[in-house]
């Protein structure tokens, strides 16, 4: 399971690993580098986006008020 998730502005990419999740901050040139924070092992994919709200929320802004899944992929 992938997701790519537009948090307050900041597009995230989350793997399904064999672990649980890793989140992901991809760069302009194609590359990508691991999150500064977790995701725990046991969320659903449904509550990722609602646990990315929480955590990340003081990024809020009036342009980007709200986190929201861009695509789903397996």
């Amino acid at each position: 399971m992938r997701l790519t998730i537009d948090a307050f502005g900041r597009r995230i990419l989350v793997e399904a690993t064999a672990d649980g999740w890793a989140a992901y901050i991809p760069s302009q040139d194609g590359k990508r580098r691991p999150a500064d924070f977790a995701i725990p092992s046991d969320l659903d994919p449904a509550e990722i986006a609602g646990y990315l709200d929480d955590l990340l929320h003081e990024h809020a802004t009036a342009d980007h008020p709200a986190v929201r899944v861009l695509s789903r992929g397996d």
